[in-house]
């Protein structure tokens, strides 16, 4: 009954998915300290289902929700990135439940990947128009990331990476795996964040700007949050974006204490498990990155397994969109807030 007067609402509410703007007053405390959040899940049908797509990030283009695979030529013959019509997500939130078939969009990169040493993939995106802007990661000679500029035709008839221009982002650190998987766009700057920002592995962590023809425009600080960043929102009018915080501990390489844990109260699942999924909201300005001074939003957890969640967008105001990669599969899952 909750979830069908939400939609309800969401319907007779007028929206512009490509211009999300947030909410119209600076937002109140929209999560309880110790409460659990249960994601629904959205099924999905044809090639997007093969974990091997491994999603890596999403971001709205238009009415349409592009979900991008790490590596788009997984299929071997052709290189693909996906879309989903809103009008399809809502319908299903709203009690349809077909599963839904993503679009594949023809990707091509003209053998980017195979010019770089190492190359593992892209990491997240983000739309100005129709131009999007991507992260890379590199680990030939050294963990490395860069951004680069994409173009997508209005009728999603075709993806393309505009080459050869390419920027490598700073590394804060060298640790294995881990580069700037996080990427947002603030006005005419690039933002970028690197991945893992805990006290413990990150002296001075730092969000990375870049102009829109990728020349570089500087740092701002960002604070210590522990464990890793995997994709962030757009910016909502007052400058606040959410970020997937998510920790899978059985990765030995990075051990970081939850200063999280330590402020506020752990959800029932998360008491029985080292893992971590939740949502972190965080304001930007000129000046930096803060985190808002909220308890996070924590996911229930599955009793058998973690979601390693890598790509989230906004759903105008009603929650989140969010998608795992390979592990444990191809999930796409709906958060609500606010209710």
């Amino acid at each position: 009954m909750v979830k069908k007067l939400m939609f309800f609402l969401f319907l007779m509410t007028p929206v512009c998915l490509g211009c999300w703007s947030g909410p119209a007053e600076p937002p109140v405390d929209v999560v309880t300290d110790g409460v659990e959040t249960a994601v629904q899940e959205i099924t999905l049908d044809g090639p997007i289902t093969d974990r091997d797509a491994e999603i890596s990030g999403m971001a709205w283009y238009g009415d349409h929700l592009i979900l991008l695979p790490q590596y788009p030529d997984y299929q071997r013959s052709d290189s693909v990135i996906f879309a989903i019509p809103k009008a399809e997500i809502e319908a299903y939130l709203g009690g349809d439940d077909t599963a839904i078939e993503p679009i594949a969009i023809p990707f091509e990169n003209s053998g980017l990947g195979d010019r770089m040493d190492g190359f593992e993939g892209y990491e997240s995106i983000a739309f100005l128009e129709d131009t999007a802007y991507l992260t890379i990661e590199v680990s030939g000679g050294g963990m490395k990331g860069f951004v680069v500029r994409g173009s997508i035709a209005p009728d999603l008839s075709q993806f393309t990476i505009v080459g050869p221009r390419m920027t490598e982002i700073e590394q804060p650190v060298t640790l294995g795996n881990r580069s700037d998987e996080a990427l947002l766009i603030a006005e005419d700057q690039i933002v970028t964040f690197y991945e893992s920002n805990g006290e413990a592995v990150n002296e001075s962590p730092v969000a990375h700007l870049f102009s829109t023809d990728l020349n570089i425009a500087g740092t701002v600080p960002f604070p210590h949050i522990p464990y890793r960043i995997t994709d962030v929102t757009e910016l909502d009018e007052n400058g606040r974006f959410w970020a997937i915080n998510y920790n899978f501990p059985n990765d030995r390489a990075i051990q970081e204490e939850d200063s999280l844990i330590a402020q506020y109260e752990e959800g029932a699942t998360h008491q029985n498990s080292e893992g971590v999924e939740r949502l972190v909201e965080f304001q930007y300005s000129e000046d930096g990155v803060t985190r808002i001074e909220q308890p996070p939003i924590q996911l229930q957890l599955l009793s058998d397994e973690l979601r390693n969640w890598e790509g989230i967008v906004r759903l105008d105001d009603l929650g989140f969109l969010i998608v795992t990669d390979k592990f444990p599969e191809t999930i796409l899952a709906f958060v609500p807030i606010g209710e």
